[in-house]
């Protein structure tokens, strides 16, 4: 069936195939109503005609998606549309653990460690919610582009294994990570989880699954009666303690693994720190033996006389009174024969009780509630948890079913809270990223990563920590830590723009995503005016996009003409002469005066004019603003100050 294109529900669009399973197809849609990219399982057409596998689908899809944790695929919706059923999820970019493993044969043990501690608070936040994964393996953990593993395809095996699909026939891929009690089809739970994890390091570790064989049916008798080669004999490079915390996880005795991820995630950090540390307690199988009494030489000595004794009168009766005596011995074998078998089996028979509910119990209510119900109380190594009381019981083995009975003297193994574990922030500011995450896990914390840019700190590394160092915390929390990307800006090339007009400058640098913050103007009649004489950001060096320059371009000031008119009469003062002494009607000439007109101390004129003049011209030439002096016979008589850029005529009265 070809789904590109199809919209489903009228919401998911579908993009096109990037997987295929055993029971689902896998798509990349789009999601039109929150606007982001999808993933989309479609279920295969023999799984939709199993009317009880699509109700126990639908409800382990439902539960799985109430989990809320970084190392799992989130579920976003499950439905259907006719008869294509259909669960959306978190679209992942990454690879499988399987095609790393594929990839790359044996992992080192520091990675496979820091893989599975994700797994393992994966698995934990599940197991709180009461959900079982059921199908942990490489094909079900991706690893994203940054390193995180997330886990996927959560609670569906539940749905899958409870159907009235043959086992072997859907899980060919998933035997060799079964656990004994899930391969003889026995009740399973947490702890069968942690057994496939167990072989999932084990293949990271190794390069290889720890049992393999012709048959699905050979490998799954291998997990219930084959003890595996311990990874250490294949990898002489693992530490000890990790060799011993695989070999724990994949005991075949449920009881003997660890009991709990919580557990197992303690082993899993320690084993980061301590690589070569014996801290991990391995349970060992004891024989119960009863009390005997062994007799003393005397005793035993009289015991055999007194027996002779008896026997030999009783051998007198039988010789004189053989009939009767068989008849009486036939009898008395065939009551003593029903009387040992009754009582034999009333005193051997072993009761079935119902197993008590002990989570959250105090350890005194606990103890009492096991012995009252003829169950045998055992402690294991107690242990931190921030949601149960200290004294309080966190988890119990087997556990709490409704309606699930055990024999009578069955072990009941608690495990009692310790309370809140309190544990100091690290200072990570300056570190790495992957070193800041490393410290934080060993410190029991979360490390939620926010990237920034920053114009201070090197790519990759810590800029700050919101929870202040050597601050006491509740193990398990959320440290946030915001880690550089780098500045974010791009980088560029500063161009040289010497010698340029201003108007190509600007573009230049503009084209080179640069700015002009400033233009300074000044003069240099050696170069070409209107050009580009100097930059303050050297030409080849690396900046900043958006870096601001300055620039210095060459501004030769122009020469301009101006007039200036120069009423002589009225600078000098004329006045006819008087006519006393004169004939009426008589003309007197005015007499000549000389006239000289200076530019800033300049001579620019000198003539003879008549005294009398009131409309002289002289042109002027300079640049800006000038001071024009007027002199009358080598008297200075005026001085103006005269813009030429503005004014083209200046009177001078």
């Amino acid at each position: 069936m070809n789904l590109e294109g199809r919209l489903i529900s009228n919401r998911y669009e579908i993009i096109k195939k990037v997987g295929n399973g055993g029971m689902a197809t896998v798509y990349k849609a789009k999601d039109h109503t929150l606007n982001r990219y999808v993933a989309v399982k479609i279920l295969k057409d023999e799984f939709t005609t199993d009317e009880e596998f699509i109700k126990r689908f639908n409800s382990e899809a439902q539960a799985v998606a109430s989990l809320t944790n970084p190392n799992i695929v989130s579920v976003y919706d499950v439905g259907n549309e006719g008869n294509l059923y259909y669960i959306v999820m978190e679209l992942v970019q990454g690879k499988t653990l399987k095609e790393v493993i594929q990839e790359d044969g044996k992992l080192s043990w520091k990675w496979s460690l820091r893989v599975a501690i994700q797994i393992a608070q994966a698995l934990d936040a599940a197991h709180k919610n009461n959900i079982i994964h059921r199908d942990i393996k490489p094909h079900n953990i991706i690893i994203t582009e940054d390193g995180m593993a997330k886990v996927t395809d959560f609670g569906i095996a539940k749905a899958v294994s409870n159907s009235t699909i043959t086992a072997f026939g859907t899980t060919l891929g998933s035997v060799h990570y079964f656990s004994p009690e899930h391969a003889r089809g026995g009740f399973t739970d947490a702890k069968s989880d942690l057994y496939s994890l167990g072989v999932v390091m084990y293949e990271m570790l190794t390069g290889k699954v720890p049992f393999d064989a012709d048959t699905p049916v050979s490998v799954a008798l291998m997990h219930m009666q084959e003890k595996p080669i311990e990874p250490i004999m294949l990898n002489p490079s693992i530490p000890v303690s990790v060799n011993k915390i695989v070999i724990k996880a994949m005991q075949k005795d449920p009881n003997l693994r660890y009991q709990s991820a919580k557990e197992m995630l303690k082993d899993l950090n320690m084993a980061l720190k301590n690589p070569d540390g014996n801290f991990v307690f391995m349970n060992d199988v004891e024989n119960d033996f009863p009390t005997q009494k062994i007799p003393t030489m005397d005793e035993a000595s009289a015991e055999r006389k007194n027996t002779k004794k008896k026997q030999n009168g009783f051998m007198k009766f039988v010789n004189e009174h053989k009939v009767l005596s068989f008849a009486i011995g036939a009898i008395v074998l065939f009551v003593l024969t029903i009387g040992i078998t009754y009582f034999g089996l009333k005193l051997t028979a072993v009761k079935d009780v119902q197993i008590p509910e002990l989570v959250g119990l105090s350890q005194e209510e606990a103890k009492k509630k096991v012995q009252d119900a003829k169950l045998k109380y055992v402690e294991l190594e107690p242990q931190f948890s921030p949601e149960i009381p200290e004294g309080h019981v966190i988890s119990q083995t087997p556990g709490y079913m409704n309606n699930y009975k055990i024999k009578e003297k069955t072990e009941i193994k608690v495990v009692i809270s310790k309370g809140q574990e309190i544990t100091k922030v690290p200072k990570v500011v300056g570190m790495k990223k992957e070193e800041a995450i490393q410290s934080l896990e060993e410190a029991n914390l979360i490390a939620e990563v926010i990237e920034e840019t920053s114009k201070t700190v090197e790519e990759g590394y810590v800029v700050s920590q919101e929870t202040e160092a050597n601050k006491e915390v509740n193990a398990g929390e959320t440290v946030k830590i915001h880690v550089s990307i780098g500045t974010g800006i791009e980088q560029v090339s500063v161009p040289y723009v010497i010698g340029k007009t201003e108007a190509d400058a600007r573009k230049t640098l503009e084209e080179n995503k640069l700015k002009i913050k400033q233009v300074i103007y000044e003069e240099d009649k050696t170069k070409d005016d209107g050009r580009v004489l100097k930059q303050d950001k050297e030409a080849g060096s690396t900046v900043d996009e958006g870096t601001e320059v300055i620039i210095t371009v060459n501004k030769i000031a122009q020469i301009k003409t101006g007039t200036v008119k120069i009423n002589v009469k009225s600078i000098r003062g004329y006045e006819a002469p008087s006519v006393g002494n004169n004939t009426v009607g008589t003309t007197v000439k005015p007499e000549q005066v000389t006239l000289k007109v200076t530019v800033n101390d300049e001579q620019v004129e000198e003539r003879k004019v008549s005294e009398a003049s009131a409309a002289e011209t002289v042109k002027v030439q300079g640049v800006g603003t000038v001071t024009v002096k007027v002199y009358i016979n080598g008297n200075l008589k005026r001085t103006e100050q005269f813009n030429l850029n503005s004014s083209t005529t200046l009177t001078i009265e």
